[in-house]
């Protein structure tokens, strides 16, 4: 005769202090778990609003400068510094961790168009309309008390004049070159008072240059012709030049694939080119609306552009007082920053770790967001992480669902943004009926249907 005798050993549930949690077991099997789906859609959908309630994106404003932030740079050895010049000539490096000013550097008679920092990080190195290049040895961080952090001030290791002002200037990846921007593009070595290479495509003022993260001696500038411009130092003439509708304010290449980068252009759209395939973009990033502004200020609707460490997303800021973060491949923005008080904007970063992002405006300030609006500051614990990750999990396998995804996407707009996105949609739709129309009342084929990543561009020059 079999007996079965339940038993359990008293280890497996009993705590051994008072403050542990309580051991529960589960079982898995999907058959006793009739009501999965239904559960893990209302979890999904409470992850949602959760997310919505603790949204809280905005961390902190630096203040200090006196005019216009133009510009801003990041130091690669240094986590949390920060560089920004202004239009009245003045460069601070910001400790982002006190949100204080850690060294001013102020040589400049003009405003300060461009920053850059060497790949060792130990060089600044800035440029604007005064027509000086100047070079400046980097301080740590470190180095100052909390008492002395707004009296240190540096003198430039050395300053190079030249014949026209400066409209930008960037540093290579890895070597000793950077490239200025303005009449021309200028190819400037740091023991050199002149440059050892230009460029010269056309007598349009260059605006912007970014060197290709993945190859160092490849270079993409964009011109206030419209035009964007490939260089490759090895070389002796430019290598590619493509033509825009409208006019690109900024570049930004994608760290993780050197091949692409993202044009921000005054026509209220970002383009994410492949540099292989310029006759298209590969994507056209939309949700930016332009700001009502009197004539003579309307120089630029889409200021700066600027990718995350990870290559997955990146920023933009523009005139229409707005920071929004896009997907790398997204046409529409997943988050909008925006506060009362921020005006036009004019420079944005991420943080060396992609946690943060600094924004630059018209009135004076840097601003610090979280990248994720809803992010937990400080240490988390394993729990909270887990949970955290599940919730994510769960939103991400319901985010088609309609409820989820109204809740995901709702963002709460100010009036004048609110009013110029309807405004602009029902240009976008007229426009629409009209080449619809026009179409319709044509010889058949001979207005034929260009998609719109390829109707911007207007032509290749080689």
């Amino acid at each position: 005769m079999k007996v079965k005798v339940i038993s359990r050993s008293t280890e497996e549930f009993t705590r051994e202090r008072s403050q542990d949690l309580q051991r529960v077991f589960r079982n898995f099997d999907p058959s006793l778990r009739a009501q999965e789906k239904a559960t893990e859609y209302v979890r999904a959908l409470n992850a949602a609003k959760l997310d919505k309630i603790f949204a809280r994106p905005f961390v902190g404003a630096m203040d200090g400068h006196i005019d216009a932030i133009s510009c801003m740079a990041k130091n690669p050895n240094h986590l949390k510094a920060i560089f920004s010049g202004s239009m009245d000539g003045d460069i601070r490096l910001w400790d982002l961790a006190t949100r204080q000013t850690v060294c001013r550097f102020s040589d400049h008679r003009g405003a300060v168009r461009g920053l850059t920092v060497s790949t060792d990080g130990n060089i600044l190195i800035s440029c604007g309309t005064d027509s000086i290049v100047r070079l400046w040895n980097v301080p740590a961080i470190k180095m100052f008390g909390s008492d002395s952090l707004s009296e240190h001030s540096a003198k430039p290791l050395a300053s190079y004049p030249w014949k026209h002002a400066f409209w930008g200037v960037d540093h290579q990846w890895n070597g000793n070159l950077f490239a200025t921007v303005g009449a021309q593009v200028d190819i400037w070595d740091h023991n050199r008072s002149e440059p050892v290479n230009s460029f010269e495509w056309g007598k349009d003022t260059v605006i912007s240059v970014k060197f290709n993260p993945g190859e160092p001696d490849m270079l993409a500038t964009s011109a206030s012709d419209r035009s964007i411009t490939l260089y490759d130092l090895r070389m002796s003439s430019p290598a590619r030049k493509f033509i825009m509708k409208t006019k690109t304010n900024a570049i930004a290449w994608n760290p993780m694939e050197p091949m692409n980068f993202t044009a921000a252009n005054e026509d209220c759209n970002s383009y994410s080119f492949d540099a292989r395939k310029l006759d298209e973009a590969k994507c056209v990033h939309k949700d930016h609306v332009s700001a009502v502004l009197h004539p003579q200020h309307m120089l630029h609707f889409r200021m700066d552009i600027d990718y995350s460490p990870t290559g997955r997303e990146f920023v933009t800021g523009s005139y229409d007082r707005t920071v929004r973060i896009f997907q790398y491949n997204s046409g529409r923005s997943r988050e909008i920053y925006h506060t009362k008080r921020m005006q036009r904007v004019f420079s944005v970063k991420f943080s060396c770790d992609g946690t943060y992002i600094i924004s630059g405006s018209d009135d004076t300030n840097l601003r610090l967001w979280k990248t994720n609006a809803s992010e937990q500051l400080g240490v988390l614990l394993p729990r909270e992480r887990k949970k955290h990750d599940y919730h994510e999990a769960v939103k991400e396998r319901y985010k088609h669902l309609p409820e989820v995804k109204r809740i995901v996407r709702h963002r709460h707009l100010p009036k004048p943004i609110y009013k110029a996105s309807s405004l602009r949609r029902m240009m976008l739709e007229a426009e629409r009926r009209k080449e619809e129309r026009r179409r319709a009342h044509s010889a058949p084929g001979s207005n034929p249907t260009q998609p719109y990543r390829r109707r911007r561009i207007i032509k290749e020059v080689e």
